[in-house]
């Protein structure tokens, strides 16, 4: 079973049998067999017919409408089943194991930093990405051996210090300098990039956390509020360097965006504007639609990657045992 994303603008979703049938304009794009969907997602401005809703809605199918950046509006849902027993269960997770899964985010957060700057260094050579590798192999080490969530998030934020320092090293557009991570406000345009693509994936893991029927705010490393869905933080954290990070080089070194139309500097802080948004979304749409392969045979869009994260995760919960794998890249 798969999840059925619809994220060409205009399409339409009709049932056909026990077929969903997904059509723009009069061709059809997909055509699906509703035993093999596990949820729906649509994304913008799509149209979905009545009968088709009845038929997911029967068959247990959650369907979500979501902005193009991947926001979530709203969920359909058939009446509730087990939610409140899956979210006991996530409660009731003891603190060992908590702690092993919070070990198991920051190693990866950490290892997907230092591949991402070790593939950088392929291109161009620096003593700064090198060492700042070598430091983050040594701190993936000593967060496999942390006593405490405080240890944990100090060698978390150790490894982010060091690796955003050696980020700049992977900038060549002189237009674009970065030495430091800076988020209240954004201070330059590198900045404003990187917060905003963290939460486009923040808004989806959120998203996808809540059709799964996860509690968003009980979490292992981050610590959950009234206004922060902690769980949301803990899953997009091995997402930071392959997703948003390498979109803002991909975005500079090849001179897409323009430091004087795509930015706007206000109260002592700077944030893309309308036509910086416009260029940023279109070119982070386009990235997670593109289908790659990652852990099976078939190809699937990237947004795949956040929903299978947020499956490994309440398999975990009903199953703690067997710890949750966050995504690491190779």
């Amino acid at each position: 079973m798969s999840t059925l994303y619809i994220s060409q603008q205009g399409c339409s979703v009709s049932l056909r049998q026990e077929q969903l049938i997904v059509k723009h304009q009069d061709t059809t794009q997909q055509q699906v067999q509703l035993p093999l969907v596990r949820e729906v997602l649509i994304f913008g401005q799509c149209q979905v017919t009545t009968q088709a809703l009845r038929a997911c809605l029967k068959r247990n199918i959650p369907i979500l409408y979501l902005s193009r950046m991947g926001q979530c509006l709203g969920r359909l849902l058939p009446m509730p089943q087990g939610y409140r027993q899956l979210a006991r269960y996530q409660s009731e997770l003891d603190e060992e194991t908590r702690l092993a899964v919070a070990r198991a985010i920051v190693q990866a957060k950490l290892r997907n930093s230092r591949v991402l700057l070790l593939r950088q260094a392929r291109v161009r050579s620096s003593q700064v990405i090198a060492e700042a590798a070598t430091q983050l192999e040594d701190l993936i080490i000593s967060a496999g051996n942390a006593a405490s969530n405080p240890v944990l998030m100090g060698l978390e934020g150790a490894g982010a210090a060091c690796y955003f320092a050696a980020l700049g090293d992977c900038l060549i557009n002189p237009a674009f300098p970065f030495r430091e991570r800076s988020r209240r406000p954004p201070t330059n345009p590198v900045n404003a990039m990187l917060s905003f693509g963290y939460q486009l994936l923040w808004n989806h893991l959120y998203s996808l956390i809540e059709a799964q029927n996860l509690d968003p705010y009980d979490a292992c490393l981050h610590q959950g509020t009234r206004k922060h869905a902690a769980l949301a933080s803990d899953l997009l954290e091995a997402f930071r360097a392959p997703l948003a990070d390498s979109l803002m080089l991909y975005l500079v070194n090849h001179r897409v965006m323009d430091v004087e139309s795509d930015f706007t500097v206000n109260q002592g802080g700077c944030y893309l504007n309308q036509i910086g948004r416009r260029k940023y979304l279109r070119a982070f749409i386009a990235r997670m639609e593109e289908e790659i392969k990652a852990g099976g045979d078939k190809p699937r869009p990237r947004w795949d990657l956040l929903m299978t994260q947020v499956k490994e995760y309440k398999r975990f919960v009903y199953t703690p045992k067997d710890l949750f794998q966050p995504y690491l890249i190779r």
